[in-house]
């Protein structure tokens, strides 16, 4: 029934003295549910929601609009502000798929082919005598080292050091080595980005700031976003990276980069809003260049690999989702889209501590929480098993490699139960003799002999290729066996010299710039540090140390070369 106004003079002259609109129950019901959700988003970054502490800058974006923003804690904490959805942060590798999108635009062109060798315009690369092509750097399948873990290896301390495209371009020419023939194998690599970087620049003729902020930024109103190429340039309302320190406090940590590509990005929460819509509307690149950025890749063999152009495809709870990630010095970033949905998360942090990618999930858990599917409950833990004897638990101890990753894994045996660390670490149920599962996750160890008649243990993981791991002989050197470990060894890929010396009975490793490092035993002639990874001695024929291998996750076979006394 239509009520008139002549019916109700007492409650319209109240309504206008007031200065309030009646608006029809539905709006007051989707109000109500906003704050109800802003209340849930609130309460997940809760811990940085402070005015002592860094934290994150939030966005949350529906159909193209910005439907929630916030800032919790701190951009700067010298100068007490607050972070908000205009606080300008170093995304790290969430550059990635802007330096892409360059490529492609450039390709679009008609200046260059995704199938160009990269050494048609970087002359410096080594010829490692197989192809390496602009599409195996956007995909990480070129087989190259990474630069951050060569920079280290050589000496460099980020975030202290200033790093510059020379830098990389010098320690890139001096490799001799691949990590494994391009097109084989997956395996992240920021090299692969900065020279994208330096093609762009050489093909255009305006380094990847200019092109970029020509070509896409300018295009898409992305009017505080730009690849920061001079680690001094002034930046205003930037939000300063932090690292925890002791007693609940902070230090102060950016990266001192004066190189693009792989990271170097700044940009806000409101400008990444504009970019993700851009996936929609295609206004930037066309339709036929967002297909491709999100297209898998396929390797050598045919085998499908998440990862595309800066970007990782994937499922989260049924829904299909499009990520990326980030982590430099204090900054953690991760912007999370559903296509479907056409739903995203933007989540920018300036403390090191934080995890941005979980955050943004427990985020999407309370937008898309009627469309989410529960993950099933892993019922790993349940598993009774079969009761071993000590001696055939004991058959599977000991020290395990995998050469082709360089990847080491030990089975330690404690109150009767089986131990697996490597990737992961769990107990492991014995399902029989041979096959035990994990008990923290959905993988099954096997255990069996090898053509050589060495032990072999099979690693399955949901949703991954088996990895096979060999025992490999136990070592528990005496003092005077470490002795023999002792010297100098050189490594002209990195031109930098390592000194292994013997402090008090046990070894240590002495380098440029660093303190020394002890290393834990791990099978005959291998050691393991945790920051450089595994450090395997090779002998000559006489049986005498010649020399030493270093693989540390995207760096594998680096050579030294031990000196004349």
């Amino acid at each position: 029934m239509k009520l008139s106004h002549h019916r109700f003079p007492l409650l319209e002259l109240v309504v206008m003295l007031s200065g309030i609109v009646l608006l029809p129950f539905s709006t007051f019901a989707q109000n109500h549910q906003a704050e109800t959700l802003a209340a849930k988003v609130d309460k997940i970054f809760a811990n940085w929601d402070k005015p002592t502490s860094p934290g994150c800058a939030l966005g949350v974006i529906k159909d193209g609009q910005l439907i929630y923003k916030r800032g919790y804690g701190m951009a700067d904490l010298d100068h007490d502000i607050p972070i908000t959805s205009a606080s300008v942060f170093h995304v790290a590798s969430v550059s990635k798929q802007f330096t892409a999108m360059a490529i492609h635009l450039l390709a679009k062109q008609g200046k260059l082919s995704l199938d160009d060798e990269v050494k048609k315009y970087i002359t410096e690369l080594p010829d490692f005598g197989h192809k390496i092509t602009i599409r195996h750097l956007l995909h990480h399948t070129s087989g190259l080292r990474d630069q951050w873990s060569l920079l280290v290896m050589a000496g460099w301390r980020l975030s202290e050091d200033v790093v510059r495209d020379e830098d990389i371009l010098e320690l890139v020419s001096r490799q001799k080595d691949l990590n494994f023939k391009p097109g084989d194998q997956f395996l992240y690599c920021n090299t692969g980005y900065t020279l994208l970087a330096i093609i762009v620049k050489r093909v255009s003729g305006k380094s990847l700031r200019e092109f970029a902020a020509e070509n896409i930024f300018k295009s898409l109103g992305m009017n505080n976003t730009f690849f920061r190429d001079d680690h001094a340039v002034i930046v205003k309302n930037q939000a300063y990276g932090y690292v925890p320190a002791a007693n609940n406090t902070f230090k102060f940590n950016v990266p001192n980069y004066d190189t693009v590509g792989a990271s170097s990005l700044l940009t806000t929460i409101e400008d990444l809003v504009k970019w993700d819509q851009n996936f929609y509307d295609y206004q930037v690149g066309g339709n036929d260049v967002i297909t491709q950025m999100q297209t898998t890749t396929t390797l050598n063999n045919g085998d499908k690999f998440p990862y595309t152009h800066g970007l990782a495809v994937g499922n989260y709870k049924g829904l299909k989702i499009v990520e990326h990630s980030g982590a430099d010095a204090g900054y953690r970033s991760h912007l999370m889209r559903f296509p479907e949905q056409k739903f995203s998360v933007a989540c920018l942090c300036n403390l090191a501590s934080t995890n941005p990618g979980m955050l943004a999930r427990q985020v999407a858990d309370v937008y898309l929480a009627d469309l989410l599917k529960p993950e099933a409950a892993k019922p790993v833990a349940e598993i009774k098993g079969v009761t071993l004897t000590e001696e055939q638990l004991k058959l599977k101890i000991g020290a395990y490699w995998n050469p082709s990753a360089e990847d080491f894994a030990k089975v330690t045996l404690s109150n009767g139960k089986l131990y697996f660390a490597g990737g992961t670490s769990s107990e492991l149920i014995a399902l029989s003799e041979n096959r035990f599962q994990m008990k923290v996750q959905p993988a099954e160890v096997r255990f069996e002999p090898g053509a050589d008649g060495r032990l072999q243990m099979i690693v399955n993981i949901e949703g991954r290729k088996p990895i096979l791991f060999t025992q490999m002989e136990a070592m528990n050197p005496t003092a005077d066996e470490l002795k023999e470990y002792a010297g100098a060894f050189y490594s002209d890929e990195l031109d930098a010299t390592y000194r292994i010396e013997i402090q008090d009975g046990k070894l240590f490793l002495k380098r440029k710039k660093y303190p020394a490092a002890s290393f834990m035993t791990a099978f005959k002639d291998a050691f393991i540090n945790i920051q450089l990874g595994t450090l395997r001695f090779t002998r000559d024929a006489q049986k005498r140390i010649n020399g030493l291998i270093i693989g540390s996750g995207r760096i594998r076979n680096m050579r030294f070369v031990k000196q004349a006394q």
